[in-house]
């Protein structure tokens, strides 16, 4: 880590504020607690702080295969974490909070209230486990932490129980919530380290005693306004009421508290976030783009097999087909990903993603192109022969040119879901069009019209692939057209 001159710091810009976000007001710029406490921890170190972003369920898994050398994001301190890494010493306290509808007389307001009733929280989180120790209905969230109270405001649950960060920022803001009195339970976050890694541990350990010691981690959790009685037992300080200005906890309200209009945001907001899609959009493109190639390739090598090829062949081509088609993409990548180190081949992420897509699609490719070969007439490769072709003249002169004419539809179709379903690539650290959307969408407190945004991108990105598909395939039906008239 020295060598590079970096911290690889994993972390997850979905779940949003407090921990790991896009600056509402400047969303090209990655802000938070833990965004301070990194470069905090890593000029301790003598290095700087990058981040890495990846799903806050798989920083453990992504920490493991070395993706980054450290997971710093809201880790909380537990013994199944300890099994498959090594925890620092607690660097955050907090209490759980619960939150309900103001003014609902059903609302639970104890623990034992929210037996058998929806509650939602995070998944992996201490609370978590609570709900499902008291018996409740827990409803998980991926998508982030904003949509776990837009849930409880529209009704889908009766509670939600979180971290008091989350809470805060969240929770208190909402005129139609109000948080319940009281702590149901206590939660520590620590720095995660891989494995073996004890000397880097030991160093964690020591920058964050000196940035307790010098005052530096109640300094970030005051411009927060994260500042609690938990924490300063935690640190050995004897103040536990916050005395500096929460300046980043106003700044963010201020941005955020209540969503400015439609009109003004088209304006304002959205302009700036031009640059983030942009990148988002091109690392779609080129993830679709090759693995499209990919697809193709190894389809057409598929579908010859089953058609043209000896009887081992034409099985070893079905099974391959029936098995992609029969199994999750989802459940193949983290196979790739995750999976192929435990064999000792380790993918880069955009290796891994284009590999996994390209191989997915190719089992659709193959019988794309498998059903415009069979729907060349017999007579026409009997033809072939009587002309004196060989095999291979007859396929590439007579089969393929009709063949791809019936193909390229579902072909452009099928290329067109592959832009969409490559956002799974996100699972493997890949920032592409849709955790962009995602990422900024929870910073923003902004679904809808960034949404429409988004989909809009989408839409252009699909438009002159689907004009170019409609224009070959013209082009390679003129001659029949002669022959009818």
């Amino acid at each position: 880590m020295q060598a590079r001159g970096e911290l690889l710091w994993g972390a997850d810009a979905q779940g949003g504020a407090p921990y790991v976000f896009q600056d509402p007001m400047d969303p090209n710029r990655l802000i938070g607690f833990e965004v301070d406490l990194a470069n905090a921890l890593a000029e301790k170190l003598g290095v700087r702080a990058r981040p890495v972003l990846g799903p806050w369920d798989s920083l453990l898994e992504l920490l493991a295969r070395g993706d980054f050398d450290v997971a710093l994001n809201g880790i909380e301190v537990a013994e199944e974490k300890k099994r498959v890494c090594l925890l620092s010493r607690p660097y955050y306290s907090a209490g759980e909070r619960l939150t309900v509808r103001r003014g609902d007389p059903h609302a639970p307001h104890v623990l034992s209230q929210v037996k058998g009733r929806p509650v939602g929280t995070l998944p992996g989180s201490l609370a978590e486990r609570i709900l499902r120790r008291e018996g409740a209905q827990v409803r998980t969230y991926e998508g982030g932490q904003d949509e776990i109270f837009a849930d409880l405001k529209l009704g889908r649950t009766d509670a939600v129980l979180l971290d008091e960060p989350i809470t805060r920022y969240y929770g208190t803001i909402e005129p139609d919530l109000e948080v319940a009195p009281g702590s149901f339970g206590e939660v520590r976050y620590a720095v995660a380290v891989r494995l073996g890694e004890e000397d880097l541990l030991r160093a964690i350990d020591e920058a964050l005693d000196e940035l307790a010691r010098d005052g530096t981690l109640r300094s970030i959790y005051e411009r927060w306004g994260l500042w609690n009685p938990e924490t300063a037992a935690l640190l050995g300080d004897p103040n536990p009421s916050p005395s500096g200005v929460p300046e980043q906890y106003d700044a963010w309200r201020a941005a955020v508290g209540k969503v400015p209009p439609f009109l003004e945001r088209v304006k304002e907001r959205y302009p700036a976030t031009l640059a983030l899609f942009a990148r988002g959009a091109l690392m779609t493109l080129g993830v679709s783009l090759l693995s499209m190639a990919l697809a193709v390739a190894t389809g057409v090598v598929l579908a010859v097999m089953r058609v043209f090829g000896p009887l081992p062949l034409r099985w070893l081509a079905m099974a391959y087909i029936e098995v992609v088609r029969g199994t999750p993409l989802l459940v193949q990548l983290t196979l790739v990903y995750f999976g192929l180190p435990q064999l000792g081949l380790r993918l880069n992420p955009l290796t891994a993603g284009v590999l996994t897509l390209g191989l997915n699609y190719a089992a659709a490719e193959a019988e794309n192109y498998r059903a415009g070969i069979s729907s060349v007439p017999a007579g026409q490769h009997e033809a072939a022969r009587v002309l004196g072709l060989t095999r291979w003249q007859t396929l590439r002169h007579v089969v393929f040119p009709q063949a791809m004419r019936i193909s390229l539809p579902p072909m452009t179709n099928d290329f067109i879901a592959l832009l969409k379903d490559s956002s799974l690539v996100s699972l493997v650290t890949l920032t592409e069009l849709t955790r962009t959307y995602l990422n900024l969408a929870n910073a923003m407190r902004d679904h809808l019209g960034l949404g429409l945004l988004v989909a809009a991108i989408y839409l252009l990105l699909g438009l002159p692939f689907a004009h170019l598909a409609r224009t070959v395939e013209a082009r390679l039906g003129r001659h029949l057209k002669a022959v009818a008239r």
